[in-house]
């Protein structure tokens, strides 16, 4: 989402739409997966040395559009059901839609475990809503020993109101999770993820409000951003996160089926 520069940027309607347009086109796209109301693309060849964008949706019956907002904001709740994070938290506010965040997540061993720092930026449009984030440097947040420091190209949710309380969630990616696993490895691993990961999504958001009753039901400064009390960020502050610029770490000797295994019993 550099826009082809290196000016680290706060993403406008025009990157919105462009995003919309991506979720909601079938053109160029690849159908890898449809089941159980779970549909998954792919962008690009699933053989090549880059990484592939991979576009998942599902229908989410009884959990509004409003809800999945919540649940996709809520970093409190994401403790409760994302079982790969390990921590996320927000960094620093930009705008009244725009912040910065870590988030780092647990990898099949005998992989290192990752992380990330992005920038987010959200936008409600009537019924529904767009999230989105790409990898940003911040200079008290560098890579750490522990961790590999993985690249969110573009990474994104598009939350369509289906009814008042019915929603298909759209999820698109285009990640480099670092490390020396072939490219082709990862665009395969990813494929059967994603559908496991929308399901989590789905199943949060129909526990949600019963968990938001019972903790802070009026606190939610992604809808109300007085009550944000982040530190305020200069975009000068940051710098885009190159993929080519972070260490290359040996990974060697991982086959595809470890990881796939690996992924199926998480």
């Amino acid at each position: 989402m550099s826009r082809g520069g290196e000016m680290v940027y706060i993403p406008d309607d025009s990157d919105f739409s462009s995003f919309r347009e991506q979720c909601e086109s079938a053109e160029g796209w690849h159908c890898r997966y449809n089941k159980a109301g779970v549909t998954v693309w792919s962008q690009g060849q699933e053989e090549s040395c880059t990484v592939q964008k991979i576009k998942t949706r599902i229908s989410c019956k009884d959990v509004s559009a409003e809800t999945l907002y919540d649940v996709l904001h809520d970093t409190h709740y994401r403790k409760k059901w994302d079982s790969h994070m390990i921590e996320t938290h927000d960094i620093g506010r930009l705008t009244v839609n725009a912040d910065v965040g870590y988030y780092s997540w647990k990898c099949p061993s005998p992989l290192k475990n990752r992380d990330f720092v992005t920038l987010r930026s959200w936008l409600p449009l009537g019924n529904d809503y767009i999230i989105l984030n790409y990898s940003v440097k911040h200079p008290k947040y560098p890579p750490r020993k522990d961790f590999v420091r993985a690249v969110s190209l573009q990474t994104g949710y598009l939350i369509k109101a289906n009814g008042t309380s019915a929603c298909v969630l759209y999820y698109l990616t285009q990640v480099d999770p670092r490390g020396s696993l072939p490219k082709w490895v990862v665009n395969r691993v990813s494929q059967f993820v994603a559908p496991k990961a929308m399901k989590k999504i789905y199943k949060a958001g129909l526990k949600y409000p019963e968990w938001k009753r019972r903790h802070d039901p009026g606190y939610k400064p992604w809808v109300y951003p007085e009550q944000n009390t982040l530190p305020s960020l200069s975009l000068a502050e940051l710098s885009l996160q190159h993929a080519d610029s972070l260490e290359h770490i040996d990974e060697t000797g991982l086959s595809e089926e470890h990881l796939s295994a690996s992924d199926h019993e998480a």
